[in-house]
This record gives structure tokens, sequence and C-alpha cells, in this order.
């Protein structure tokens, strides 16, 4: 058995995107580590969608590198979203599906046998708590329920990073703070050998966890600090997670 490290669930070195003569994104380089819960905090406006687009390889990648896993978004494309879930801030289930017809097509895309994707599906189910709610359709469920439907889709497939982008639009304050808190447990919980990382986009700072989140905070394409909570707090000078993200995302000058 090897004792070599896993690589980088995501690795980003350089990367950059302009739309026409507006910069979206500009020389970002960071890595997150396997299974680790990372929050992409920035601003509306500030990259985290380009950067996902980029990712999921919805964007071409012109500049810089990007890699998942060890495999190269521009080389290996395959490789990569094999290995991807997404969760992007539009919802995208068929409402008069039932939840197991939603995570069956999405295990089938996947390319899981049936057999092995009704094994997982039940799984993922029951740790989601919507074993009830199989035979349901997903316009039944609350906004919070179709969102964990979303994410256990994304995660049937073992994948080594999961991107959410702004998963929490449009839940209340308690559906909110209950989503993150089952997606950290049902990531932790998997028991896989390389255990999923999580990229959180979000530009709310009560979603971090000051104790066990790693942070990326981005404004204005660029990365402004990265690393633990208490690193970022120390690099803005406070002690203080709102005033760290005022200092930190306050808009740089620009020149005449």
């Amino acid at each position: 058995m090897s004792d070599r490290a896993p690589p980088a669930a995501l690795e980003i070195d350089g990367a950059g995107h302009s739309f026409g003569r507006r910069r979206a994104l500009d020389g970002l380089t960071c890595s997150i580590a396997p299974g680790s819960f990372t929050v992409l905090l920035g601003p509306n406006g500030a990259g985290k969608t380009t950067l996902f687009s980029l990712v999921s390889g919805l964007l071409p990648l012109r500049e810089g590198r990007i890699a998942v896993s060890g495999f190269d978004i521009r080389r290996q494309r395959s490789q990569v979203l094999r290995r991807l879930g997404l969760v992007f801030q539009a919802r995208s289930i068929e409402p008069d599906l039932t939840v197991a017809q939603v995570l069956r097509y999405g295990a089938a895309l996947q390319g899981i046998g049936r057999r092995t994707a009704g094994e997982r599906i039940a799984t993922w189910l029951d740790r989601g708590g919507l074993a009830d709610r199989a035979g349901d359709k997903v316009r039944t469920l609350s906004g919070g329920q179709q969102r964990r439907v979303e994410i256990l889709r994304a995660l049937l497939h073992d994948p080594a990073l999961l991107l959410l982008d702004e998963a929490s639009t449009g839940l209340d304050i308690d559906s909110r703070a209950a989503l993150l808190a089952e997606v950290r447990g049902l990531c932790s919980a998997q028991g896989t050998a390389v255990p999923t990382a999580v990229l959180w986009a979000t530009h709310l700072i009560d979603e971090i966890d000051p104790v066990t989140d790693h942070l990326l905070v981005l404004a204005e394409g660029r990365l402004r600090a990265a690393g633990t909570v208490a690193e970022v707090l120390a690099a803005a000078g406070t002690d203080d997670v709102a005033t760290a993200y005022r200092r930190l995302t306050a808009p740089t000058a620009k020149a005449a």
C-alpha cells in the first residue's frame, strides 16, 4: 500500500477569466484538501459563479490551471467531471418526478448500475432523512428538502469535490442552518478512503463555522485571503468575522 498523500481535491494555479473588458477572475491560486469543508466567501459579483463554471467546464479555461483530484480540466475533462458533484443556485430537479426517480435518473447519468444505484440511493436517503419521502413528488417537499435531494443526487457517485453555489438561496435562517449541518454531516459520514471535499459558495458570514471551516475570501475576482478562520481573521487584523469580511472585500481604488 502506498503512503503517498492523495492529491488535492481542487488545485487552482493562476486561473483567470474575462467577459469582454470585465475581469471576472484574476490570477486565482489556491487548493482544497480532501474531505475539507471550505467556504468560498465573497459579495455578489466577486467571481464565485465564474470560478464554479470554470471548474465544472461550463466555461473554457484559457488562463492558468485547474485540477480536480489530480486531473487537469483541460487535458482530462471527462476524468474531472466524474469526480465532481454540482449543485448550482437555480433549482435543477423536475417537480413532477418522485424523489426516488430523481435519484435513479441522476445515478444513470453517472453510469451507476441499477443494483448499485438502488443500494446507494437507499443509503443516502436514510442519511439525508428522506427515506420516508422516496415515493413523494418533488413539488410536495419544502425548499430545504428539495435542496437536500439535489445534494444527495450530487453525492451518489462519491465525488472527490462537491461544489455548492449559493445553495441556501431562498431558505429561511433555520433551514439554512439545518442544510449546512446536513452537508457537513453527510460528507463526514461517507466512510470512503478519500472523503468528499466541499466548496460552499456564499456571501453570508453566518454560514461559516469558525472552528472547522476553511475560508477563501474572494472580491473583485481576486483572492483576498485563504486559510482557517483564525488565519483569515489574523490576516485582516481583527477577531471579528464581520469586520474581517468588510475589510477584505472592500473595493480597491480604480486607476483614473
